[in-house]
């Protein structure tokens, strides 16, 4: 397995221990990870801390040159406002660990130029159905169901 992927997986791990959702991302930047993160709505909150975004919160400022070459690595496909941040900062590729259990606007952001790898672990699927298993309310209310 990649070792950002599993870098990410860490992430969703510790996010699930702390009451989360199990979701996990790192930002790499000429082969390093510059930024790690994991879903914190539940711990912090927050309407926003998705684990890309808190990723993203973690690496700090950046150039926007830095974001052109970085790679974004996320346990999960990407939502609406992840993927908007993505678009914003113009990374210019994802990899993705699923998205069979969610999957957010990947044509959109294929469409926009941005390269997606569907690692399709399944170490990262299971993290997800179980959660979603035990906390349906809580997955409805992360993806903006409830």
């Amino acid at each position: 397995m990649d070792m950002f992927l599993e870098a990410a997986i860490e992430e969703a791990r510790l996010g699930f221990s702390e009451g989360g959702i199990p979701i996990g991302s790192v930002l790499v930047l000429d082969g390093r990870i510059v930024g790690r993160g994991h879903n914190r709505r539940v711990q912090k909150g927050s309407a926003i801390l998705h684990a890309e975004m808190d990723c993203l919160e973690n690496a700090g400022r950046l150039p926007a040159a830095a974001y052109r070459r970085a790679t974004l690595v996320s346990t999960l496909s990407p939502c609406d406002m992840c993927s908007g941040a993505v678009l914003l900062y113009g990374i210019g590729k994802v990899i993705i660990g699923e998205n069979r259990t969610f999957q957010g606007p990947e044509a959109y952001l294929r469409q926009r130029g941005v390269e997606l790898v569907i690692a399709d672990n399944a170490e990262c699927r299971g993290l997800m159905e179980e959660f979603i298993e035990r906390r349906p309310e809580l997955w409805n209310e992360d993806i903006g169901k409830v």
